[in-house]
């Protein structure tokens, strides 16, 4: 039995954090109804359509697992069925735009004082209050606010995080958070209002360079792969082209490199070297020592040597070098999931239980489920046509490509 079997999560979702966290308790089990709109749905469903030409890849990676239901919510007839879902919900998460949710009528508030064991979740760019609650936030310019991006990139060009991290570090903590409510539920039966913010999320993570700056008076300096404060910590060449990454964390890592792979046993005493202050502070000599002696080797040389002397390293991988990793081989990590386009790859999540596989369920069309949630809340035939008629719901049938 998975961990969350038999809790419900209504998510009035789109685009990438609040699917991510909802998508995580759908493999830990959950049954997560997926509210989307009646023209399109998750607009994250047309970001792209590179998978087998036909749907998103935001949307196939986020939404496996999960029943799609639209509603148009302008309608009272559609909220009066929201609601209806909320009331027989564990969970109601929302990342619409900051009080888009209370207007509609569901407000953490109001929900909690009808049911309050209910685990209202609201997720947003920057919160309910202060001066940027009506700013729009996207990934990138969350990076850039909270200033991800002014430590990522080379000292002439700052550049954004590559996999969209303002999005990824609120689902987790949205997943966490909820998960942790879940737990004081059950010992004191008291459900829970939560907000989390993309802002916070990224600021907490950035809180070693806000120390840096907080202390130092100095904001740390974008160092391409390179650590600001850890030497040696980059990429270095090889004599076959390929870049292979080397992390020295302390005085013990280097005299392992210094000896057993750059053959140097000067480099561990040697004053301009033997401390991690030291080598930060003469970080071009240390490199070029570095470099000097991998250039020479080929890629599978090296990686031999580092590993043989124990020295951290890793390939400088590209999205081919990650799907043919023998990593994720090796260790069955591996499926296949439903779509509308058909059986799609995708790899296990990564909370791995040793006695229950991770649900991994068929990524939902647009408005696949409507009908079936409809009967199970009591709408006969005639009725569910009549709210297609009326486009209070779409059901599949009726679902065009999202556009």
């Amino acid at each position: 039995m998975l961990p969350l079997e038999g809790i419900t999560v209504v998510a009035l979702e789109q685009a990438v954090a609040a699917p991510f966290a909802t998508r995580q308790l759908a493999d830990l089990g959950a049954r997560v109804i997926k509210v989307e709109r009646v023209d399109g749905g998750d607009f994250a469903r047309a970001y792209d359509a590179d998978v087998r030409g036909g749907l998103g890849t935001h949307f196939a990676w986020l939404n496996r697992s999960k029943e799609s239901v639209a509603l148009d919510l302008k309608r009272d007839e559609g909220r009066a069925i929201l609601a209806e879902l909320v009331a027989g919900a564990d969970v109601f998460l929302q990342n619409l735009a900051p009080g888009a949710a209370a207007r509609l009528g569901f407000g953490a508030d109001g929900l909690r004082a009808r049911d309050p064991r209910l685990i209202v979740v609201d997720m947003s760019g920057y919160g309910t209050r202060g001066p940027y609650r009506d700013k729009r936030a996207y990934d990138m310019l969350v990076q850039a606010e909270a200033g991800l991006i002014s430590v990522t990139g080379t000292p002439e060009t700052p550049v954004k995080a590559g996999s969209p991290l303002a999005d990824i570090a609120a689902g987790m903590y949205a997943f966490s958070g909820t998960l942790a409510a879940l737990v004081r539920r059950g010992t004191t039966g008291e459900g829970a209002a939560i907000e989390v913010t993309m802002f916070d999320a990224v600021a907490e993570w950035m809180s070693q360079a806000m120390y840096t700056t907080l202390y130092t008076g100095s904001v740390p300096p974008r160092t391409r792969l390179s650590h600001p404060v850890i030497c040696p910590y980059d990429a270095y060449p090889t004599a076959d082209g390929v870049d292979v990454v080397i992390g020295v964390q302390n005085d013990r890592g280097w005299a392992a490199l210094a000896t057993g792979v750059l053959d140097r046993p000067d480099l561990v005493t040697d004053p301009e070297y033997a401390t991690n202050r030291a080598r930060v502070r003469n970080r071009g000599k240390v490199d070029a020592i570095v470099a000097g002696v991998t250039s020479a080797m080929d890629r599978a040389e090296l990686l031999r040597r580092l590993d043989e002397a124990g020295v951290a390293n890793a390939s400088l991988n590209d999205g081919h070098g990650l799907i043919a990793h023998p990593q994720l081989a090796e260790r069955d990590r591996w499926r296949e999931v439903g779509s509308p386009v058909g059986a799609i790859r995708a790899i296990r999540p990564p909370i791995t239980f040793a006695d229950v596989e991770a649900r991994m369920d068929p990524v939902p069309a647009l408005g696949e489920h409507t009908e079936a949630v409809l009967r199970e809340l009591g709408r006969d035939g005639a009725d569910i046509a009549r709210l297609s008629g009326s486009g209070t719901v779409r059901l599949h049938a009726e679902a065009p490509p999202a556009t």
